[in-house]
């Protein structure tokens, strides 16, 4: 799983960062999903390394311009290139009708399946290998974010040991693999268990802008590899965030904090805070990691590799004993 920031500004793009957007990629089903679509997002996407002939799914936070007004000319120009098999978005109410006048107005036509799926707090996709959930924010409209659970995988076959056991390969093998209990022609019994490794922990990731701090962000954010959280102010400027209903720097990190996330990264940052202003964007990280060491600041096209839990516990381990 890859994340990729595709924009980072709030509001109105700068010359170095554009508006909200933020791929998931799932290399393991040549699979591409985006979460909010700012204005430029397509052009984005074609200065980066991921392929929009991926592109599944699109999961919009809320309707105000920055998250959405690249959104009709990324599913048009989709459709032109004829690269798409159908996309899925999901969105508050409003949405659907956002992009119905859009397609009438400029009469456009795709030429691949689109469907939009209103959202309320909840499951709203799920299949064999992950699960998303939603839930309210607390911004200026309806606003949601977004939770992606990897499910758990059972630990690795091994094949030698079966072999050394004397189990014959075949179906067996599939359904020790599985964890289930099996009796071979000769009567020896053998528990699928005994042949597997640890469980593979699914990665979890939380998706929340726009918002001022909210319990519900928590929830997403419970026990997450990576908390991805707006901090469009600076701590500094707490009562205009409270204002405006946006967060700042440090409530991203007592967000994380709260919710046991192990990495948080913070983006949607405002452009106030450009370098040389009295609060710069460096300043903002220093906020967030006096209350969440953990803490990195996205930049576009910065991508993250979200690891395997496992792989985690080796690393730590590997760097403890040396």
């Amino acid at each position: 799983m890859q994340i990729t920031f595709l924009g980072t500004s709030s509001g109105v793009p700068t010359r170095s960062r554009n508006v909200s957007s933020v791929a998931l990629r799932l290399p393991q089903r040549a699979e591409l999903w985006l979460f909010d679509c700012g204005e430029g997002t397509q052009h984005q996407l074609l200065r980066s390394e991921l392929k929009s002939s991926q592109l599944s799914r699109i999961f919009i936070t809320h309707m105000h311009g920055d998250h959405i007004f690249g959104l009709m000319g990324l599913l048009a120009s989709c459709g032109l290139a004829g690269n798409v098999a159908r996309i899925d978005i999901y969105g508050p109410p409003g949405l659907n009708e956002y992009l119905q006048s859009a397609l009438r107005y400029s009469h456009t036509h795709f030429s691949y399946p689109v469907k939009v799926h209103a959202i309320r707090p909840g499951i709203i996709h799920e299949d064999d290998e992950f699960s998303v959930t939603c839930n309210s924010l607390h911004h200026r409209i309806t606003t949601f974010g977004y939770r992606v659970a990897e499910k758990d995988r059972p630990g690795r076959f091994d094949i030698e040991k079966a072999k050394a056991m004397g189990i014959p390969p075949g179906r067996v093998y599939g359904q020790l693999k599985r964890g289930e209990t099996v009796t071979l022609p000769d009567g020896r019994e053998f528990n699928g268990a005994d042949f597997s490794g640890p469980t593979e922990i699914g990665r979890k990731i939380a998706y929340c802008t726009d918002t001022i701090y909210s319990e519900n962000a928590v929830e997403l954010a419970q026990d997450a590899d990576v908390l991805i959280h707006e901090a469009t102010f600076s701590h500094q400027d707490a009562e205009m965030a409270f204002q405006r209903l946006h967060s700042t720097s440090t409530m991203a990190a007592q967000t994380a904090l709260a919710a046991g996330a192990h990495r948080l990264i913070m983006t949607h940052f405002s452009p106030r805070y450009a370098p040389g202003n009295g609060i710069e964007l460096k300043d903002l990280l220093q906020e967030a990691r006096a209350i969440f060491p953990k803490t990195e600041m996205a930049y576009d096209f910065m991508s993250y590799e979200v690891p395997r839990r496992r792989e985690i516990e080796l690393t730590h381990t590997s760097v403890s004993t040396q």
